[in-house]
């Protein structure tokens, strides 16, 4: 791989890890922002609904923030390995 290629997939890879770090760290407002906006379209819900769809939000925007985040720290240090090897 040419250097300009992994300088791009180091730059790809931070952009993957900091929307990854923001879903991790937002999730909660994310999913309650979300859930305020299914209440507002449905026109009101049960509370016990309404705790449960907060739930399945925060922890669907938990899953893909952790996921994103794995694969953008991954990314940057294969890539800076094989900029050491490449030296």
């Amino acid at each position: 791989m040419t250097k300009n290629k992994l300088k791009g997939l180091v730059a790809l890879g931070s952009v993957i890890t900091l929307i990854g770090f923001i879903l991790l760290f937002f999730s909660v407002n994310i999913g309650l922002s979300l859930a305020e906006d299914r209440i507002i379209k449905q026109g009101g819900m049960d509370t016990s609904a309404y705790l449960i769809v907060i739930e399945g939000y925060t922890n669907n925007f938990l899953a893909a923030g952790s996921i994103l985040f794995g694969i953008g720290i991954s990314t940057i240090i294969f890539t800076y390995y094989k900029i050491l090897i490449n030296k």
